[in-house]
């Protein structure tokens, strides 16, 4: 059985690719979305902290998460709809990343910061205290496990500073946002399947052709989009592209915890982001004057790659660990006995950049590795995928020639080429949800 043809598939119904079917929709595309699970952002952007934020490792990633802040200020106008479902809302909290010898002092995100006219404050110690409840301002550096002997030890008198961005925060409700991307892709002609799984990328003439379901039917396009988040390598195994790329991505299972906010202190509404690499950990305000807290992967800790169809959905003492790292520096936060939080997985990629980029097979294109750090630059990633897509449609070859992507709010072109599949891996990388 044949359905009807769509000028392109998307596989993923997450943030990303919704916004990837937005864009190509309004560029006259007739887009299908075609997700396993049963609605918009039901896999890993449901578990998506939503941090807006600007400090990254590479220039690429603060022009990036510059120019996507934006679209979260401007939500629903860029949409151009109101979900009946209702508005996610950005809330700006402030970012307060830690210096540390691990990131150089935050030295080059400083550096890319004013090349992009990001305002920021450089804190001591001293100046740090005013934003965070009675800290511990010590060092606790390098991380240790619980069971270490020496674990929660200071190390040092104290932490090197900080660098406050005012010009950051949350999305209220990422599975909404999602769902909002989604009545704006369906306005502009966007169809969505949910509940089906793609088994197979077709192929014709040595181009991708469309896909086969589970269900036995087939639905034809001469353009697919692996936006499949943590099942994203097996997709590229389906369409036989994964091995003839450099950089490669795996399922990521990650713990992250939910803790109530220290006595007395209102950080629903008063709290800021944390990234503190001294003890490993970030944090961010939560409904219902809560802190969540995610890791920052610190050399300690085992990366606990998986089947993205078998794993462990339980929690397990990563997530006291990641509560006792952030009780180091907040001593009066409170550790409960029961555990609260999430289980989920990331898609990543080897050196923790995605990978935004055609393929070796005509027609398929990827928007993968994009897993806890990128939910913040969907917008801007569905804008360059749908040029590049066009790009390469229109016989450009974008691995000698890659896309410049001229940005919508700020005066700034992106070089798409530093996402290729084929990069060699950037060093300059925190290897770590941070990018």
């Amino acid at each position: 059985m044949t359905q009807k043809k769509y000028d392109a598939i998307i596989i993923g119904a997450g943030i990303i690719g919704n916004s990837i079917a937005y864009e190509l929709a309004l560029k006259g595309y007739k887009t299908l979305n075609i997700d396993k699970l049963g609605g918009s952002g039901f896999g890993s952007t449901a578990g998506s902290c939503a941090i807006i934020r600007l400090y990254y490792s590479s220039p690429e990633g603060v022009a990036l998460a510059r120019e996507g802040y934006y679209y979260w200020l401007d939500w629903t106008r860029y949409l151009n709809t109101v979900d009946p479902a209702g508005m996610a809302y950005y809330k700006n909290t402030g970012a307060m990343v830690y210096k540390s010898e691990h990131n150089k002092n935050l030295a080059p995100v400083m550096e890319s910061l004013d090349a992009l006219g990001v305002g920021y404050l450089e804190l001591t110690p001293e100046d740090m205290k005013q934003y965070l409840p009675n800290p511990d301002l010590r060092s606790f550096h390098p991380q240790k496990l619980m069971d270490d002997p020496d674990f929660g030890k200071p190390t040092g008198k104290s932490i090197n500073g900080a660098v406050f961005v005012p010009e950051s925060g949350y999305v209220s409700d990422p599975k909404l946002s999602t769902h909002n991307v989604e009545m704006a892709a369906r306005n502009v002609g966007g169809d969505f399947m949910f509940n089906a799984q793609v088994v197979d990328i077709l192929k014709k003439d040595g181009r991708t052709a469309g896909v086969a379901l589970k269900d036995g039917s087939k639905i034809l396009a001469p353009v697919v989009v692996n936006v499949a988040g943590p099942h994203s390598h097996l997709i590229n195994r389906m369409a036989g592209v994964e091995d003839k790329m450099n950089i490669k991505t795996r399922a990521l299972r990650v713990e992250v915890a939910h803790v109530p906010s220290p006595e007395g202190v209102d950080w629903e509404n008063t709290g800021i982001i944390t990234s503190d690499s001294d003890t490993g950990v970030y944090t961010r305000p939560e409904t219902g004057n809560h802190v969540l807290i995610g890791s920052e992967e610190p050399d300690c800790d085992s990366l606990d790659y998986v089947d993205p169809d078998d794993y462990n959905e339980n929690f397990t003492d990563q997530l006291k660990t990641q509560a006792m790292r952030v009780a180091m520096r907040f001593p009066d936060l409170p550790i409960p006995t029961q555990n609260q939080g999430l289980v989920d997985l990331y898609d990543v990629s080897d050196d923790w950049y995605p990978i935004y980029d055609k393929s070796d097979l005509p027609g398929f294109y990827l928007a993968i590795g994009t897993s806890g750090n990128q939910y913040k630059n969907a917008p801007v990633v569905g804008g360059f995928m749908s040029e590049l897509i066009q790009y390469c449609e229109n016989g450009n070859d974008h691995d000698k020639k890659p896309l410049q992507y001229k940005m919508k709010y700020i005066n700034h072109t992106l070089d798409i080429g530093f996402f290729s599949r084929n990069r060699e891996i950037n060093q300059d990388s925190s290897f770590s949800v941070i990018g």
